[in-house]
């Protein structure tokens, strides 16, 4: 093994034993307030008042999750794409373009079907 590998493993290893003890730490030495607000539940910018659990909860929030989750694997398509540009030319680049037009019409037809409405 070289001295850079050697070293590599050493700040490994500090650093997993470092990170417990000042997580611990910081848990016992920060300070404390258990009262009634705090141990509400809370979601997603809504404060829950209610107890039951059957209770329905707006799709909105969902369905946003679901958009970002779409856009977010958009730009994992991408990234690698981007790297490999000079190599796949000009038809790589014909492709994004396709791909990313489908990612627009997408983007257009949630607008218009108005899930990014919050009113």
């Amino acid at each position: 093994m070289e001295s850079n590998q050697i070293l590599a493993l050493v700040i490994i290893f500090a650093l997993v034993l470092i990170l417990p003890a000042v997580i611990s730490l910081s848990k016992h030495l920060g300070a404390k307030s258990d009262n009634e607000r705090k141990k509400e539940p809370y979601e997603s910018g809504v404060r829950l008042t209610h107890k039951d659990p059957y209770d329905t909860f707006n799709v909105k929030f969902f369905l946003v999750g679901l958009i970002f989750l779409l856009f977010d694997i958009e730009i994992l398509f991408m990234l690698p794409w981007a790297i490999n540009l000079e190599e796949l030319g000009f038809y790589g680049l014909i492709k994004m373009f396709i791909f990313m037009g489908l990612l627009i019409a997408g983007l257009v037809q949630v607008y218009k079907s108005g899930v990014l409405k919050w009113t």
